[in-house]
């Protein structure tokens, strides 16, 4: 049984096949071959958070592959109308893959504990594997190459920043985060990137316009997510010097991609004149996540196609 609960279940040749299987899958949705490669199979999205990029391009990437969707909200009784154990060995008896987007990466964790079915982690407060795999898809497309490229991080060091600084190490690509004392990514996740990958070029930086003088990507996102709504005020004042703006475009390379998991909220960690700039990759990001959604897909559950199909 095979699970994505976060990066550290692939190896770095895993990850390459599945972006190899996601640029062949958006080639071949340009010139309208959707081929049938999960026909009849059935995922489910279960969430417990509220989600537009996850949930529509994970349930439209599966009916481009021929199989369907159901959306399994608060109605479903997930951990509260019968035990844990019941509620996952059930779901496996009727679906192929279910992608998990809970509060807490215990509950995902637990969700893939029964081994009843496979689990994508869809979002939790550890890491964001999909939307990593959607970033380096995007870098790749924009920069033809992603080895050495380098990718800084403006803003919180939270599950977002991880799953890059994660997938960063697996690529070779240097990876810096830019933050305020306090906002750092976790040290026990940093520790096991580094025990897993003792090459990896993983900083943490306080200057901001420093840390872009050499990005290739500079990154951004909301500097208070889900959950964390009572610390917004003391946020805002933590994050001011940390905005992507002109002034900290103006001194990076002339070539730096910008980018943005979304939603934004603009005029806080992002301006208008940078967000929608000829450097902006953040919508062509956003319709990655289905391409890259679709690969990781193809790969949990029908890897004979991607070795006849493939190169």
């Amino acid at each position: 049984m095979q699970h994505l609960l976060t990066l550290f279940e692939l190896s770095p040749n895993d990850l390459n096949r599945i972006l190899d299987v996601s640029n062949e899958l958006k080639k071949r949705l340009a010139v309208g071959d959707r081929p049938p490669i999960l026909e009849r199979r059935m995922l489910a999205l279960l969430f417990e958070k509220p989600s537009l990029r996850t949930r529509v391009s994970f349930e439209t990437g599966m009916v481009q592959l021929g199989g369907a969707s159901l959306f399994l909200g608060d109605d479903v009784g997930w951990g509260k109308r019968e035990s844990a154990r019941d509620f996952t060995q059930v779901l496996g008896e009727f679906v192929d893959l279910v992608v998990c987007r809970a509060k807490s990466h215990d509950r995902a964790e637990q969700l893939a504990s029964f081994n009843a079915v496979p689990v994508i982690n869809g979002l939790t407060d550890l890491c964001h594997p999909c939307q990593a795999l959607a970033d380096v898809l995007t870098i790749q497309e924009s920069l033809g190459t992603l080895t050495g490229k380098h990718l800084v991080f403006v803003g919180d060091g939270n599950n977002v920043a991880q799953s890059l600084a994660l997938i960063c190490a697996m690529l070779d690509m240097p990876f810096t985060l830019a933050c305020p004392n306090g906002y750092e990514m976790d040290a026990d996740w940093l520790s096991q990137v580094a025990k897993a990958y003792p090459k990896a070029k993983i900083e943490t930086v306080r200057d901001p316009m420093t840390a872009v003088k050499t990005a290739d990507a500079i990154y951004t996102d909301v500097w208070t997510s889900m959950g964390q709504e009572a610390e917004s005020a003391i946020r805002k004042e933590a994050f001011a010097n940390y905005q992507v703006n002109e002034k900290l475009m103006g001194a990076a390379l002339s070539h730096t991609r910008v980018l943005h998991c979304l939603p934004a909220i603009r005029g806080q960690e992002i301006t208008d004149d940078v967000i929608d700039s000829g450097q902006s990759d953040v919508i062509r990001q956003a319709g990655n996540r289905m391409h890259a959604q679709k690969g990781l897909m193809v790969w949990l559950l029908n890897r004979p196609w991607i070795d006849k199909n493939v190169a």
